[in-house]
């Protein structure tokens, strides 16, 4: 049932139910302990009052006078079978005598003595024989009269009435205070909830696709401001990732948009009569192959990073880095046989897909030999350092700002923004490159080259060496 009530009602509801277990604990305990001070006081007047009683009715004749405590009753109970009458004594001269208590027929006393005049004492209460009174009674088995229990019993009036004064006055104070509590803690729950209601309107407003809505309270001290500033980290992200999300469908819709028009071109131009001539018809089959090619490739490349976004998993065996970064090497230097490349690896063994770690390697040389002029050098390092394979390569090109070294693995980036067919492809080479490394547990990094250009380091977790054939 609470489970349907609101948090700021589940709070005051749990506030109340608290204090008011609290408040009662603290009444009944005041309660029981006044009742038994008085009742001990009751006691203590009982056994200063027993010794004249004793005297009057066991040791003179015409019984008991009213000279004891006002309103007290006496019975004696014989072992033997019987008991007299009950006596009580007037309030006050003059009055009418009280209603006598319900003495018991039959009184357990302790099976030794308890008092220091050698007598078996046992304390009880007992009602009245009308009416709501109650009577405080002391049996005892005198010493000097053995056979005979004197029941000495005093009237609870005052007591009764002093306990009831007492718990009348608990009540209301109880009901005062949870009633001041209930209001006050409805002011600081409506205080404390407020940036929750905050907190509900800015995600309103994002679910009606406000993104640029953020929590305003955002203390890291309390609870709801790490709840707020944890929403506005989110937030951050989702916004960020939804750019990224715009910022690829635009410039995949771009860079398939200039193949697709060339296509479109070339088929139109068939269309015109070129394939009566020669000429315009290798023409037009070429350029469509060329831009479908150009095509496929980017649709691979897209393919490739949406699968490694969804975490697929790539083949896991272990790979010989060197060799991989030796074929490399020596396929570019067939592509491109006037740049020198310098290389020097170390033994080194990971595990992972071979293929994407030679796409890798491709990828990184690519880069280079694009935005680099013509002859410059190119180093290829590969060590082992700190239980992983480190791979960099450097070129000592124009090198990459700041702004570009931070940004140069994202999809579809270029440092010239002219997008002109000299500068690179479609921008997704080195974020491959990010995206396979990471999928091998590592890491990628651009760094400045010592001198002037661009370094990219790859960092991956050594593995097993593959096992000797």
């Amino acid at each position: 049932m609470l489970s349907r009530l609101s948090l700021r009602t589940r709070l005051l509801v749990g506030v109340i139910a608290l204090a008011g277990v609290g408040l009662v604990a603290a009444d009944v305990a005041t309660y029981s302990a006044l009742s038994s001070y008085l009742l001990g006081q009751v006691d203590t007047t009982l056994d200063q009052v027993h010794v004249g009683i004793e005297s009057e009715v066991f040791d003179r004749t015409g019984g008991p006078s009213p000279t004891q405590v006002p309103g007290d009753c006496i019975q004696v109970l014989f072992l033997t079978g019987g008991k007299s009458n009950v006596l009580c004594f007037p309030a006050f001269h003059g009055e009418e005598q009280p209603p006598a208590p319900k003495l018991p027929d039959h009184v357990s006393l302790p099976s030794s003595p308890n008092s220091d005049d050698g007598a078996r004492v046992r304390y009880l209460t007992v009602s009245a024989v009308s009416g709501s009174g109650h009577y405080r009674v002391r049996a005892s088995e005198e010493a000097r009269h053995p056979g005979y229990v004197l029941l000495i019993a005093h009237p609870l009036g005052a007591e009764d009435s002093t306990l009831h004064r007492l718990l009348l006055i608990e009540i209301l104070v109880t009901a005062a205070v949870l009633a001041a509590l209930a209001g006050l803690a409805l002011w600081i729950i409506r205080i404390s909830l407020r940036p929750l209601r905050r907190i509900e309107q800015t995600a309103e407003a994002i679910t009606a696709g406000d993104l640029s809505r953020r929590v305003e309270y955002a203390d890291p001290q309390t609870e709801v401001g790490r709840v707020g500033s944890a929403l506005n980290t989110m937030l951050d992200r989702i916004e960020a990732s939804d750019r990224r999300l715009r910022r690829f469908i635009a410039d995949a819709s771009h860079e398939l948009r200039t193949p697709l028009a060339a296509v479109r071109a070339y088929a139109e131009l068939f269309d015109r009569g070129a394939a009566a001539r020669p000429a315009d018809l290798e023409r037009s089959m070429s350029g469509i192959t060329r831009e479908s090619e150009r095509m496929s490739l980017l649709v691979d490349d897209l393919l490739l990073l949406a699968r490694l976004d969804e975490g697929r998993p790539l083949e896991q065996k272990p790979v010989d880095l060197a060799a991989v970064v030796g074929e490399a090497v020596d396929a570019a230097r067939v592509v491109e046989p006037d740049r020198p490349f310098e290389l020097a690896v170390e033994p080194a063994t990971v595990t992972g897909d071979e293929a994407r770690l030679h796409q890798v390697l491709d990828n990184l040389l690519a880069n280079a030999r694009t935005h680099t002029p013509a002859g410059t050098p190119v180093s290829v390092e590969l060590r082992q350092v700190d239980g992983r394979a480190e791979l960099s390569v450097a070129d000592h090109g124009p090198g990459l700002t700041e702004e570009q070294a931070a940004r140069v693995f994202e999809r579809f980036y270029r440092t010239d923004t002219s997008r002109a067919r000299a500068s690179g492809g479609a921008g997704l080479g080195l974020s491959i490159v990010a995206a396979v490394a990471e999928a091998h547990g590592g890491t990628a990094e651009a760094r400045p080259t010592p001198g002037g250009g661009a370094t990219f380091v790859i960092a991956l977790p050594l593995g097993a060496a593959p096992p000797v054939s």
